[in-house]
């Protein structure tokens, strides 16, 4: 439980919270508790997260408002997501099947096929005993069976003044019971669970693919204390232990190489088929598999705060940001459910009190209400979010929730940064010309000094070669970090600085001198100085990323058209880049409030607009665009934060394959909605004629709702569709 002024965060398990309706009834009966300020929803982890203000109301009172609506909670934090016993885990398989089977031998009993043998076991071979009666029985066990779980949703809902799709599925049997169509009413209710049983397994099924993730992570680690190695449990080690990793075993935590040399498998992250090789000064992540050597890694970030960790985090965290389509269903469904009780009603009434045939317009109106349960429009846009959202995660592209699946589905602009995205991020120093009394020497201790506190990945490039050249730094003191200008500090009582020209003081002027070696500069220049002079001329250049050409011509072929480069560097180098990659609009010496103000003026003109960055100058723009995409896990903490989708591979040749992925999702709702709608309009009319039957509505209601789901589930197989495109993890 966290606390920020006064409102307070509570993680709760809500037991039997497995689909919207759940999800409604907690809002609705939650939404009137004094103090609740918010509400998050996990349905595939059955968690709701709750901020509340505790000087008005109590985690009593709360838990007692949720037991008023007919559910259970518990503190998260202190069951995790426990193992439930088998019986309660396999609860509604085993009622589907029992309902499933007696359904079955009905069935065949009705067909003469089976009631020799099985009236003769049960009866002991008395005549007496009419067949009528044991399919009865059978039909019974089949309707009591199906809607085990459904009634108590039912009951919830009307309970609250909410009726759902539960309440007209049971209304709807009742009314083929009254009519003595037992068959019908039995097999409602085996598809209706079967249908309930699919929604929950897919939901179960995203769960399992996220969480087989905690497995790969082992348990103990390998520790070096003094001259002797001994195992701990993982969640032990603290940062700046020395673990020891040998060859075929999985990396326990984040940390850096500090002796051995090995390639290791980073697939589980990033999605690189091909190991990676990691030598002193590497960072390596947990759960990836050290191949060929030992290594010795130092450990930089707790377990529950490594990278794998929080790319838990952010998928299951995905599950709380609702797309807008499922708002609109949710919100359809509130409405459309009372409606279609009060049009069943109309049809048994106004046609029988005409024609006089009221049993037979009573029959058209239980039709009408089992037509209309809304089944496939409420299962059908969770279940194929979930599953997209599991299959992006599962080639490591994390898509923080439903929201920006549907918005990366429906983009018009694509906005890059160019150092660490279109380049490599692995920039070094071509050149570095002093012009001032100070020796290169100096300069570079100078450099060296103020850079190895940035994050930058110029400042990187600077401090890896000044350690090259094996200067030592100075003592600084008030080192301050200027996002898309530079740094500055103290050293020895006087003030310097490192960045661009916006660093430069009014009294400062650019000698022809200067000037002639910033001409010379062929990638990004860097300056140095104090307050009086210009001491040095750094060219720092970045290798553009092989696949950028290729992921820029495949956005345009998917109909971006407008992708456009916003970078701090200057224009001269920002053109260069982008003729390579053939980006036409391009935005340079670009400060972090800059960017977001053309980032704004984008989504203003243009439409949905996403912005790609790594940076921490990035993460003021990628919170500001529709959808922002960070570079991970080599991105700064700030932008991955911000952003709402992560790349984990440390590259954008997944950015194609994502739009395309975001695209198919949609238009697997589209199909979903249009069939569902379809299906229920043709059937609705017939009822309204007088043609339809109970046999059709179940057609049209079940039916419709297994197609929606397994229409859905077709995105975990999703396959990249453009040539290279990353390979599934």
């Amino acid at each position: 439980m966290t606390e920020t002024s006064t409102i307070q965060t509570a993680v709760l398990r809500i037991a039997g919270m497995d689909c919207a309706e759940e999800v409604s009834l907690l809002r609705k009966g939650l939404a009137s508790v004094p103090g609740v300020r918010d509400l998050k929803f996990d349905v595939i982890n059955s968690r709701l997260t709750v901020e509340y203000d505790p000087a008005v109301s109590e985690m009593d009172v709360i838990h007692a408002a949720i037991h008023h609506i007919g559910m259970r909670s518990e503190p998260w934090a202190a069951t995790g997501r426990p193992s439930d016993p088998w019986l309660l885990r396999n609860g509604r398989l085993i009622a589907s099947a029992l309902s499933g089977f007696c359904l079955l031998l009905a069935v065949l009993d009705d067909a003469h096929l089976s009631r020799n043998w099985i009236l003769a076991v049960l009866t002991q071979g008395e005549a007496g005993s009419p067949a009528t009666l044991y399919r009865k029985i059978l039909f019974g066990v089949a309707m009591v069976s199906g809607i085990w779980f459904t009634a108590p949703k039912a009951w919830r809902s009307l309970r609250s003044w909410h009726p759902d799709m539960n309440v007209l599925m049971l209304v709807s049997i009742s009314g083929a019971l009254v009519l003595g169509e037992y068959s019908e009413a039995a097999t409602v209710c085996f598809l209706f669970s079967l249908a309930n049983l699919l929604e929950v397994w897919s939901m179960a099924r995203a769960r399992r693919e996220i969480h087989s993730l905690l497995k790969v992570t082992p348990k103990l680690a390998v520790i070096r204390h003094g001259d002797h190695e001994h195992r701990v449990p993982v969640e032990d080690v603290r940062v700046g232990t020395i673990v020891i990793v040998k060859p075929g075993e999985r990396i326990p935590c984040d940390g850096e190489v500090v002796a051995g040399r090995s390639s290791v498998d980073q697939a589980l992250l990033t999605g690189e088929s091909i190991p990676v090789v990691k030598q002193p000064g590497d960072t390596v992540h947990a759960g990836t598999v050290n191949h060929s050597g030992a290594l010795e890694v130092r450990t930089t970030h707790d377990s529950s705060d490594s990278t794998l960790a929080r790319v838990l985090r952010m998928v299951e965290e995905s599950h709380h940001r609702r797309a807008p389509v499922e708002n609109s269903i949710e919100r359809f469904a509130r409405y459309y459910t009372p409606f279609m009780i009060s049009a069943a009603a109309l049809v048994a009434l106004v046609p029988g009190v005409i024609t006089g045939n009221y049993g037979h317009w009573f029959y058209q109106a239980m039709v009408v209400l089992l037509i209309s349960c809304p089944c496939a429009l409420v299962i059908s846009t969770p279940v194929t979010l979930t599953a997209a959202l599991s299959s992006a995660a599962s080639r490591g592209i994390l898509v923080k929730g439903g929201a920006f699946l549907e918005a990366l589905a429906r983009l018009r602009v694509i906005a890059f940064d160019k150092t660490g995205v279109l380049t490599a991020g692995e920039p070094h120093v071509q050149n570095l010309a002093t012009i001032s009394r100070y020796s290169r020497a100096n300069v570079l201790s100078l450099l060296y000094s103020l850079e190895r506190r940035s994050e930058h990945p110029l400042g990187e490039a600077i401090v890896r070669y000044a350690e090259r050249t094996q200067v030592q730094p100075l003592a600084a003191g008030r080192v301050e970090t200027l996002p898309g200008i530079g740094v500055r500090g103290e050293i020895d009582g006087k003030d310097f600085w490192v960045g661009n020209n916006r660093l430069l003081d009014g009294d400062q002027s650019l000698t022809s001198e200067v000037l002639d070696k910033m001409q010379r500069v062929g990638g990004s220049v860097v300056l140095c100085g104090t307050k009086e002079e210009i001491l040095a001329v750094i060219d720092v250049t970045d290798q553009l990323r092989p696949e950028a050409t290729r992921v820029v011509g495949e956005l345009k072929a998917l109909g971006i058209a407008n992708i456009v480069m916003l970078t701090g560097d200057g224009c001269r180098v920002a053109q260069s880049i982008a003729a390579e990659v053939k980006i036409d609009a391009v935005h340079a010496d670009l400060l972090p409030q800059d960017k977001t103000a053309l980032i704004q003026e984008l989504r203003e003109r243009c439409g949905l607009t996403a912005m790609v960055g790594d940076g921490l100058n990035d993460a003021q723009a990628l919170a500001s665009a529709d959808v922002g995409i960070a570079l991970g896990p080599r991105g700064s903490d700030v932008a991955l934060e911000a952003a709402d989708v992560v790349l984990m591979s440390n590259g954008v040749g997944q950015l194609p394959f994502l739009i395309q992925h975001s695209r198919r999702a949609l238009s697997v709702i589209k199909q979903n909605i249009a069939f569902a709608l379809l299906m229920k309009g043709l059937f609705l009319a017939l009822a309204a004629a007088g043609m339809a039957t109970l046999w059709m509505a179940i057609v049209a209601d079940s039916g419709a709702t297994l197609l929606v789901i397994f229409n859905g589930l077709r995105l975990l197989r999703a396959r990249p569709i453009l040539a290279n495109s990353p390979p599934r993890i």
